[in-house]
């Protein structure tokens, strides 16, 4: 019988790792910060998401902006730690909690611009290189998207319809709160930042097709399914120029993976070739994931 290959535990962040991520975290959350207070809330525009109900929670009720982004935002945590993993969960702990205090901080300043085209695009813009950032270094700032991954595991519906799905009632709810010509405006900002997002990680999409090629291809497998819950297919290779044989890893992935699957690929080897292609749809197979414990 054959003996079950030795488990590799998680080799730690180096400090210079740790530090870079914590920075970069605080600068998408401070950026994002500055979109909101700068220019989308004293113009009574809004985004989408759970940032969305917390500018409209905080002018229904006259309660501070931080306080509603904080407190909305915190229980996805838990639904981020169960599809993601520990890492993405404090990272996101720790992004809504620097947002939540640069929103305060900025509370008082007063808007960069009062033109409503100015306020909507470069609103817009800000809030959409602040989420860029912080979804790099393997955090997110709403809830929105995490809670959409864990409704589309039983519902025919993709992550990205469900996210809009949501953003539909907001935005309606928008109109409302702040006049119908705000919720249009309000609509161009996320347009904007959606787009802006897609520019600043390198593709928006949900799913990601990823090859890796490498020695140690067991090793990568076992961690990638026990630490991402995600399956994955061994496919027979061929070097052009060596003519050796090649087992290839091929998966799919969600975006917010990406990183994740990048650090475990390179603890076992640094010097794997992995491709990353972004895929806009999937149907079949086994692409739905287990529960990460």
């Amino acid at each position: 019988m054959q003996s079950p290959l030795p488990t590799k535990h998680h080799r730690r962040s180096t400090k210079g790792q740790l530090f870079r991520r914590l920075l970069m975290l605080t600068i998408g959350a401070i950026i994002f910060a500055l979109g909101l207070k700068g220019f989308l809330v004293p113009n009574n525009i809004i985004d989408g998401g759970i940032v969305g109900i917390s500018i409209i929670g905080s002018k229904v009720t006259d309660t501070t902006l931080a306080l509603w982004l904080f407190f909305l935002n915190t229980p996805f945590i838990f639904f981020g730690y169960k599809q993601i993993g520990k890492t993405f969960a404090l990272s996101t702990l720790y992004a809504i909690f620097v947002m939540a205090i640069a929103t305060k901080l900025l509370e008082h300043i007063g808007p960069l611009t009062s033109v409503d085209l100015l306020a909507t695009v470069f609103g817009g813009l800000i809030l959409g290189i602040g989420v860029g950032i912080v979804i790099r270094s393997s955090g997110s700032l709403d809830g929105t998207e995490i809670l959409a991954v864990s409704f589309s595991r039983s519902t025919p519906f993709s992550v990205g319809e469900i996210v809009m799905f949501f953003n539909v009632f907001i935005l309606g709810a928008a109109g409302f709160v702040f006049g119908w010509d705000r919720a249009m405006y309000s609509l161009i900002t996320y347009f904007v930042a959606f787009k802006t997002i897609d520019v600043v990680i390198d593709g928006l999409d949900q799913s990601k097709s990823v090859w890796i090629i490498s020695e140690n291809y067991e090793e990568i497998g076992l961690a990638i399914m026990d630490r991402l819950g995600r399956s994955m297919t061994y496919l027979n290779g061929e070097g052009a120029f060596t003519g050796d044989g090649k087992k290839v890893i091929f998966c799919v992935i969600s975006r917010l993976e990406e990183s994740k699957l990048k650090d475990i690929v390179r603890d076992f080897d640094e010097q794997a070739f992995i491709a990353i292609g972004n895929i806009h749809d999937v149907h079949g197979g086994r692409f739905k994931k287990k529960d990460i414990h």
